[in-house]
């Protein structure tokens, strides 16, 4: 992100003090005051002006009323050089016609961000006032607020205005009270060149040629929006094309992008599953979508992947589009974004959270919907099974530390900008999401569609906090006798948003007990948030016992041991993984559920054979369980077709290959896994072609991690085929047909089998490249020689020998690719003097991490001690640099009292296959 040029404003500044009650000093708004319209006009300037800046300007009304007498007048406004009045930075008047106090004084309170107005006279309760302001602000390039974006057509550098204004950023537009809960209708105008389109959120109504300052002009209105949040307000004004939906429809729909992407078609998958999601969404929920329309829109730059204004949805354009060498995979990550913010109509925009703590209530909804739209267009299950597991795995992986936090918290506890920010994170959104699928399960889907859809419509265009959701789906329970629950939705509900993490539940088959205990990785973890629930859950578990129909028991506390599972045969809980925790088991069980695995497989359900090779080498990571008691669990594989177990058999057991990556565990892992990937490798040659028929929208991304992990292990047919069609790429150069799917693996293979012929040849088509830049940079620290692994990262770091993006983003892409890992290191140990006097001490630490998570030997433990003995670090550099230390100690430790049984059994077990 370029730095951007502030707008100098010279007013005069309150000095905010840490013991000031002034409220002005504090970053929540008085409830004395609340909107009900905004009048707002700007004007991008799409040139740099004598300054060499880019500038809006504008002017707004907002009216409100005055629900409690005040003598002040509290707005936010950041970064805006306000006009001056008769000496002051807006003008008041009350809309009856009756006289409106006198200004007294305003000034900007920078730190809070508002317009601090205070008056000669009492606002009077439940009479309604209008204030004006004009202002000018920069477009900058920051991607927040209204800003611009640069892309290029043909050999021209064109400009464009677009907005970003969650959660904290409609301020920076115009001034506003931007907090969630302070909803009104926004009627907005824009002012742009006449050889540009403006779009807003709201269907644009007229358009008028005029001069304005000498220049021609256009002057767009819209239809006023709903009564909406300022954080979803939109504006873009640029040189886009569009295509839209049939004439007729009940709602148009259209995409759009820059012309050629347009042309090319690149829009047009969007715009089919746009519209059949909306439609679904619709259905399910019994409540209709209350615009005329909805756009979305590719912008070359957005902070977020993509943002689900009211009426115009912007994406980042790589998140829209699709290209013709576009994958499956890249497709379903393409709708699934497309359903997660289409979903956001209802969840956020309709239906909005009253405060950013309860942000989950928009942001696990919507990516629950998500996996529910992907169900609908998807009826036999298996990308929903691999889009559900993402979800719960994504939170299980960050919900698991002791440093983590709750999904909902009080409003007290969250009130700038930077600690609203923060909770943007795969909690909010994935646990948000998980705890509502088992919230789902154990109400069943009528009850709960039936009582999102009361709620939805009871608090239309209003604000919500979570006893709003628990009460009416309470409602929908009360109605259905036959649901039996051990206590209220809200006190069940409580412990998994209102706490952080999760449970896991051990059952025991000799003794016939399940109990359950918070689970965290590290086994010195310290949990020092407290929690008034003692990270105690009211926990839905579900099990069967070799097969036969399922039983379920709500274990309420630690103390409460049920003991219904005593049995000789397999038992397995959690079915389907409804449930939001893990389950580990006695060692007879594991024994037997590996046996099952390898008799039938097919008696356990796809996500539950996912499950246990999760849940089995998570255990094991943590020293819970025996690493061989893992490792049988994948004995199996070979038998296996279904993605999902794969793909977590093939993240965990990557992370061992790393881990043993120079000792003798390595080649016998390569050995053995070898084994195991071969059948399936063979399996989707044969039903793909030779590779050449994979592009059916379902197994895509299946083939591509079958492919991936045969070359990866050394599978002969699986090499020469990267090699044989590789050398045909490069014999021709122009005519690139190996499947979009596969280059990543192909380019890498290429690599580490060849040469400097191969290495020269995939540098040049990085230099150059735009679709294939990513599997290309990968493919350059493929090889193994060590002085094209030097050019490697003297390349890749050089900002004049490729692509132009930041340093910070060259070296954490470089410092996680595994052959570059070590030379890595040592630049930043030869070069540590410069990178902390160039480099804030936010980046540090993330490259520390990512750059010594795999080191494992007493080697790399000395480096990384002495490194830190001769430096002086201070802050989060040190903390980053102890907790290095403390992992390398670990690893070493696990490494060497694993390190000779896994020999020994991988041995074994490749021998016996």
């Amino acid at each position: 992100m370029a730095t951007t040029i502030a707008i100098t404003i010279i007013l005069s500044v309150a000095i905010l003090t840490t013991t000031s009650n002034e409220p002005w000093d504090k970053y929540r708004l008085p409830d004395t005051l609340k909107p009900s319209k905004y009048n707002v006009t700007l004007w991008p300037r799409l040139e740099k002006d004598d300054h060499g800046m880019y500038v809006f300007t504008g002017h707004s009304t907002v009216d409100f009323e005055c629900v409690k007498e005040t003598d002040m007048i509290l707005i936010h406004s950041n970064k805006l050089n306000l006009t001056k009045f008769n000496g002051h930075h807006a003008t008041l008047t009350r809309l009856d016609g009756a006289a409106a106090p006198a200004i007294k004084t305003t000034w900007l309170q920078e730190t809070t961000h508002y317009l601090v107005i205070q008056l000669n006279g009492k606002l009077v309760q439940g009479n309604f006032y209008q204030l004006n302001t004009r202002f000018q602000g920069e477009l900058a390039d920051d991607m927040t607020g209204f800003y611009r974006s640069h892309y290029t057509e043909g050999a021209e550098t064109k400009v464009l205005a677009t907005t970003q204004m969650e959660p904290t950023d409609a301020r920076k537009a115009f001034p506003c009270f931007d907090e969630p809960a302070l909803k009104a209708v926004f009627h907005m105008t824009l002012i742009h060149n006449r050889n540009t389109v403006a779009l807003a959120n709201g269907m644009e109504t007229e358009t008028v040629n005029t001069t304005m300052e000498g220049v021609e002009v256009s002057i767009t209105t819209f239809e006023p929006t709903p009564i909406m949040s300022t954080y979803l307000v939109v504006l873009v004004v640029c040189e886009f094309d569009y295509i839209r939906s049939p004439e007729g429809g009940k709602v148009l729909v259209r995409v759009w992008a820059g012309r050629q992407a347009i042309a090319e078609g690149q829009g047009d998958f969007a715009l089919e599953k746009a519209g059949s999601f909306l439609e679904f969404f619709e259905r399910y929920l019994n409540v209709t979508y209350r615009l005329k329309k909805l756009d979305h829109i590719a912008l070359p730059d957005l902070g977020p992947l993509a943002m689900e204004n009211w009426g115009m949805i912007t994406y980042t354009e790589k998140d829209l589009l699709c290209h013709q060498n576009q994958t499956e995979e890249e497709r379903h990550s393409v709708a699934k974004l497309i359903a997660h913010e289409v979903a956001h109509m209802w969840f956020g925009n309709l239906v909005t959270m009253k405060w950013w703590n309860d942000l989950w209530l928009n942001e696990g909804f919507a990516t629950y919907f998500s996996c529910l739209g992907f169900a609908a267009l998807e009826p036999d299950g298996k990308l929903t099974n691999q889009r559900v597991w993402n979800s719960i795995w994504g939170a299980f992986s960050v919900d698991a530390v002791a440093h983590s936090h709750p999904l909902s918290f009080t409003e007290e506890s969250m009130n700038t900008p930077a600690e609203i920010n923060k909770i943007f994170d795969s909690i909010t959104y994935n646990k948000g999401a998980s705890v509502l699928r088992m919230l789902s399960e154990f109400l069943t889907e009528p009850v709960f569609s039936k009582g999102l859809s009361n709620y939805l419509n009871e608090f239309a265009y209003k604000n919500t906090v979570s006893t709003d959701l628990w009460k009416h789906l309470q409602a929908e329970v009360d109605r259905t006798p036959t649901l039996q629950l051990p206590d209220t939705i809200e006190v069940i509900m409580n412990r998994w948003i209102l706490q952080m993490g999760f449970p896991v539940i051990t059952i025991d088959t000799t003794t016939g007990t399940i109990r359950q205990k918070h689970f965290l990785t590290g086994l010195e973890s310290v949990v020092d948030r407290p929690s008034i629930y003692n990270y105690e859950w009211f926990v839905p578990v579900t099990w069967t016992k070799h097969g036969a129909p399922q039983d379920r028991k709500w274990l309420l506390s630690q103390s409460d041991v049920h003991k219904p599972t005593k049995t000789a045969e397999w038992m397995l809980a959690n079915l389907n993984m409804v449930g939001f925790y893990r389950v580990n088991y006695d060692q007879g069980n594991w024994e037997r559920l590996s046996a099952q695995l390898i008799r039938d497989h097919k008696a356990i359900p796809p996500l539950n054979r996912a499950q246990i090779v999760d849940d089995v080498f998570s255990f094991a990571k943590e020293n819970i369980i025996d690493m061989v008691l893992a490792l049988k669990t994948t004995r199996y594989l070979s038998k296996e077709t279904e993605y999902t177990p794969w793909v977590l058999a093939h993240n965990h057991l990557r992370h061992y290959l790393k881990k043993f990556r120079h000792t003798k565990v390595y080649g016998a892992m390569q050995r053995y896994l070898r084994k195991q990937v071969e059948p399936l490798f063979l399996h989707f040659k044969n039903i793909t072609a030779n590779w050449t028929k994979i592009r059916d929208g379902r197994y895509d991304r299946f083939h591509m991690t079958a492919f991936t992990f045969a070359c990866e292990t050394g599978v002969d047919s699986c090499m020469d085929l990267s090699r044989d069609w590789f050398n045909s790429w490069m014999n021709n150069p122009q005519d690139n047909v190996i499947l979009p799917n596969l280059r990543h693996t192909v380019y890498c293979c290429a690599v580490a089998t060849g040469g400097v012929q191969e290495w020269d040849f995939v540098w040049q088509m990085f230099k150059n490249a735009t679709d294939d830049a990513r599997h290309l940079h990968y493919a350059l620290s493929c090889t193994k020689d060590p002085q094209l692994l030097k050019r490697s990262l003297q390349y890749l770091l050089d900002p004049t020998m490729g692509h132009n993006i930041s340093f910070e983003r060259r070296i954490m892409e470089t410092a996680d690719l595994d052959n570059l890992q070590p030379l890595v290191w040592n630049y930043i140990r030869d070069n540590w003097s410069v990178l902390n006097d160039d480099h804030n001490s936010e980046f540090l630490p993330k490259l520390i991490t990512v750059v010594t998570e795999r080191l494992s030997t007493e080697f790399d433990l000395k480096q990384l001690v002495d490194f830190k003995a001769a430096h002086t670090a201070t802050g989060s550099v040190a903390k980053a640099l102890d907790q290095a230390i403390e992992r390398t100690k670990a690893n070493v430790k696990w490494t060497e009292e694993n390190q000779e049984r896994l020999f020994q059994w991988l041995t074994s077990a490749a021998r016996q296959q």
